[in-house]
């Protein structure tokens, strides 16, 4: 029964911020350590951030010093704040497991667009 809703994404110039929300039901953030993925158009879905259970981050090297992830296990939220957006940036954000375990597949929500223009 877990469904993943991410918001929080929208139209900024380069340079600003946004930040993400995920919102999970069931019982995964007590038990999984949770990421941040990315699809932009034209190239494969991409791992963004990691956060375990234990609130140990790590970040892919493309936005290391950027985007700062965390949870809050009580709200079952996960949430990813993105400064100094690059145009590069710009793709459908997505929360899930870390790893995707093969029940996890079915846990993508719709994600949210982050667009940045130039």
């Amino acid at each position: 029964q877990v469904q993943l809703v991410e918001s929080g994404g929208g139209l900024v110039q380069a340079g600003g911020s946004l930040r993400l929300s995920c919102a999970a039901s069931g019982s995964i953030f007590s038990i999984n350590d949770m990421g941040w993925y990315r699809r932009a158009p034209g190239k494969q879905r991409e791992l963004v951030a990691t956060i375990t259970s234990g609130g140990s981050e790590k970040y892919a090297d493309f936005v290391k010093g950027r985007f700062t992830i965390s949870r809050d296990n009580a709200k079952n939220t996960v949430y990813l704040q993105m400064n100094s957006l690059k145009p590069e940036d710009t793709a459908v954000y997505y929360c899930n497991t870390v790893p995707l375990w093969a029940e996890s597949r079915s846990y993508w929500g719709q994600g949210t667009q982050v667009t940045v223009s130039s």
